[in-house]
């Protein structure tokens, strides 16, 4: 068996065994019940980050959470969900940077805003990787930049959602570097990874957990990624960054939000056990597939960072003018 799947089946593992209490029907007859809401497709990097930490969260809170995936609008509906529920704590959104950031910029007919939540803790956060099929002739940036051009009005890019910062990345992409590369969004990372190691697509702009066992394997390559500074389990792989494009700075992260109306008291409970499920070495462990840095960041500054990014997004977005539906 060789580290491509051993690092899979250990995540895979690592999910169902620390996930099982979170989904047992019996002890949810017997404790007080907490949802995880997800708006993402089942199956994919940010259910598997809810997995592992519900388990321990939910012995350290004293109670059964149950994961749910509420995938649609690129989690406009999962946000719904929470906006529904009571202020108690008991219904906590596991959103994304692009959910929380983004879709209120781009989705029309939303009956919620950012105001309305509070987001608790970023968990998990890292780049966004461009990956291209093997059959690519491309290795190098340079090589990808003069590939694209010598095949002008042939090529897509694809991303796991419409509306996300993967999709505005794409879009800035073509104007910076006077390319028309047509945008080809999925419906989730699943599907999105599934074509491009077919070869039924042949460029992607990805989310790093989605891939990994994909560049391990060499059943995909990575170009660039987006962060500040190289993303460790890709030493190799410069970002855009340090090649001299700034703008082009990104990361996504998965977190835990809650109602903004939500007690004090209840919110800084939720905080206390998802930092003691993010600092424990199992927890560490089942994630350390996923690739993402363990940040666990909370508080004021964190707010302002996502503030400040939101509105960062706004200036790009509108200057696509993109609008999507929820219907």
């Amino acid at each position: 068996m060789n580290s491509t799947e051993l690092s899979r089946r250990s995540f895979a593992s690592g999910v169902a065994a620390l996930g099982a209490v979170a989904a047992s029907p019996a002890l949810a007859q017997t404790r007080e019940i907490t949802r995880f809401i997800i708006g993402a497709a089942p199956g994919g990097p940010v259910e598997g980050y809810a997995r592992v930490v519900a388990e321990h969260m939910s012995k350290t809170l004293g109670q059964t959470i149950v994961v749910e995936t509420k995938p649609g609008a690129n989690g406009s509906i999962a946000a719904q969900t929470i906006t529904d529920a009571p202020a108690d704590g008991r219904t906590i959104w596991i959103g994304t940077q692009s959910m929380i950031e983004i879709n209120h910029l781009v989705y029309a007919g939303l009956r919620w805003s950012p105001s309305d939540f509070t987001v608790l803790m970023k968990g998990l956060e890292g780049p966004i990787g461009l990956v291209v099929n093997p059959g690519v002739p491309a290795k190098t940036f340079a090589e990808f930049i003069d590939w694209v051009k010598k095949n002008p009005n042939k090529l897509s890019f694809t991303t796991y959602s419409a509306g996300t910062s993967a999709h505005f990345l794409g879009v800035q992409f073509n104007e910076k570097f006077g390319v028309d590369l047509t945008h080809a969004p999925y419906r989730g990372s699943a599907p999105q990874v599934a074509d491009l190691v077919a070869g039924h697509a042949q460029i992607g702009f990805v989310q790093m957990p989605s891939v990994m066992s994909q560049l391990e394997a060499g059943t995909l390559r990575a170009i660039v990624t987006t962060g500040a500074r190289r993303f460790s389990p890709l030493p190799d792989v410069p970002t855009l960054v340090e090649l001299g494009y700034p703008e082009f700075l990104a990361t996504v992260w998965y977190g835990l939000m809650v109602r903004a109306d939500t007690p004090a008291a209840v919110k800084a409970k939720i905080i206390d056990a998802a930092k003691a499920a993010h600092a424990d070495a199992d927890v560490r462990k089942a994630l350390a597939p996923q690739g993402l840095e363990i940040v666990a960041s909370t508080g004021p500054e964190m707010q302002e960072q996502i503030r400040r990014d939101s509105e960062r997004w706004a200036r790009i977005i509108k200057a696509t003018g993109f609008k999507a539906t929820t219907e």
